[in-house]
């Protein structure tokens, strides 16, 4: 197994062909660990099935996992273990289900798997000492396979109770699910259960294994008994919005202004190099699976790294764009902060941007700006964690309708038996009248976020688009249509 080199040699065709040598040892330190890659053949995961296809056999129960329709796959719990230097060296002490029977190669991918697990469950590095007080904190993560597919990771560390001080450990979920605020809510009835006896937890999770993850909107209910209080149902509901239940925007805008944001989302729709700094895990991991949300309908291509362990910290010199989150305390460590947006998110930071290019305030059309501002600033009061992320999404999404929402009038079909679908770049953007949105839109068409795109609607079978995206541009064009009829 050799992702990370695949996908680093991926990304480097986009620039210069030979690389300075400081530059690729940036990244080859990266090749012996899984990390948070995202690789093109992830669009053709859930392609239809032709018509006149058998219909599949049933799905066996590992198979299930893999398609992601179960919960999680592992449960590991990660200590902190003395080492005879007097470090302390992350270790996993517990591993639920344990797999047999695997060959050869399976062991040696599980084995990688499980010692990336431990750096991202505890990336600050080696130096811990024994507590007695330490507040529980949630993050997560993403682990890229070979072949593109994804595992998420969620993390809970917190300070086993008892009366000696100890460092934290951390219970760690692998799932090929993306739902973060579900998954928070199943480690506080770990940690419940932690708190009274580690006994208790192993049979409320092996019910969670069994149990079907829940369709958008709807909830799955756990039975389990817990001394002195009997038997508890828990409900675990999924949000509605099933392409945000990843995301909560509510740290991003907690921790910069609409301003900032705005920032930061010019360098991310041009692919740019940017890294977050905070001291909270939380804190990285939301807000760069925020930024990574409001690109939505396009999905970021490049190298992201939630939470970069400090033994990984050289892949901030790596040359092709990334989203990366760094511990605060590891900011001394990056000798170059050229050529990238550096922001610091910490509650005590003299500036925000550390470092930038400088044209980010001119990148998006002055007009859409001002609507995603006047947008953000409708939110109410008192808004839910939904209500919020659907004003969030909204405001975003209307911008790229706005931008190129008409691309699917210059996709060309050609050809006979096997029709041939074809994009016309230039008309497309010649066909917008505004000079600022087509300006940017000229930059943003070169991005990989943006070809993939592209190539996905090229592969596409004909018939109509689904998803929230094309919900909205139609709902665009009607509305210009009903304004046009009014003028008249």
């Amino acid at each position: 197994m050799d992702g990370i080199r695949e996908v680093c040699a991926r990304e480097g065709s986009h620039s210069a062909h030979e690389e300075p040598v400081e530059e690729r040892s940036a990244l080859k330190r990266l090749s012996t660990l899984w990390s948070s890659f995202r690789h093109k053949k992830d669009r053709f995961k859930n392609v239809p099935e032709s018509p006149g296809e058998a219909s599949p056999a049933p799905l066996d129960r590992e198979q299930r996992y893999i398609r992601g329709q179960y919960f999680f796959e592992y449960l590991v719990v990660v200590s902190l273990k003395k080492t005879s230097d007097g470090n302390y060296e992350p270790q996993i002490t517990y591993q639920f289900p344990k797999k047999d029977g695997m060959v050869r190669f399976q062991k040696e991918e599980e084995e990688k798997m499980l010692k990336a697990i431990t750096l991202f469950c505890f990336p600050e590095g080696i130096t811990w000492a024994p507590m007695t007080e330490y507040q529980s904190e949630t993050f997560s993560f993403v682990l890229t396979e070979v072949d593109g597919s994804r595992r998420n990771g969620y993390c809970r560390r917190l300070l086993p109770k008892g009366n000696k001080a100890c460092p934290p450990e951390a219970y760690c979920i692998i799932s090929r699910l993306a739902c973060f605020g579900l998954f928070s809510k199943i480690f506080d009835e770990v940690e419940k259960r932690r708190q009274i006896a580690p006994a208790l937890i192993y049979p409320f999770m092996q019910k969670l294994r069994e149990s079907p993850f829940p369709a958008p909107g709807h909830s799955v209910e756990i039975e389990s008994f817990i001394p002195e209080s009997g038997t508890e149902i828990i409900a675990l509901t999924r949000p509605l919005d099933s392409w945000l239940e990843h995301v909560n925007f509510a740290t991003l805008f907690g921790c910069l202004s609409h301003q900032e944001i705005l920032l930061v989302f010019s360098a991310a729709v041009l692919e740019r190099r940017i890294v977050f700094i905070a001291e909270e895990l939380g804190t990285l991991s939301q807000v760069n699976h925020a930024i990574s949300a409001l690109l939505y309908p396009f999905t970021w291509q490049h190298t992201f790294i939630s939470i970069v362990p400090s033994i990984l910290i050289d892949v901030v010199m790596a040359p092709t764009p990334y989203l990366l989150g760094v511990q605060k305390k590891l900011l001394e460590l990056m000798d170059d902060k050229s050529d990238m947006l550096l922001v610091d998110l910490s509650e005590n930071r003299k500036e925000t941007f550390i470092a930038s290019i400088g044209d980010e305030k001119t990148i998006l059309p002055p007009k859409l700006h001002n609507e995603i501002l006047l947008a953000l600033e409708n939110k109410k009061e008192k808004a839910t964690v939904e209500e919020w992320n659907r004003v969030v999404s909204e405001a975003f999404l209307t911008f790229f309708v706005k931008t190129v929402g008409h691309y699917a009038s210059f996709v060309t079909s050609s050809g006979g038996s096997e029709v041939c679908r074809t994009f016309q770049k230039r008309p497309f953007y010649k066909a917008i009248k505004s000079k600022t949105t087509r300006h940017f839109v000229e930059k943003f068409i070169q991005t990989q976020m943006f070809d993939i795109f592209i190539q996905e609607e090229e592969q596409r079978q004909s018939g109509p688009h689904q998803g929230i995206f094309h919900q909205k541009i139609r709902e665009y064009n009607k509305n210009m249509k009903a304004e046009k009829k009014k003028k008249r």
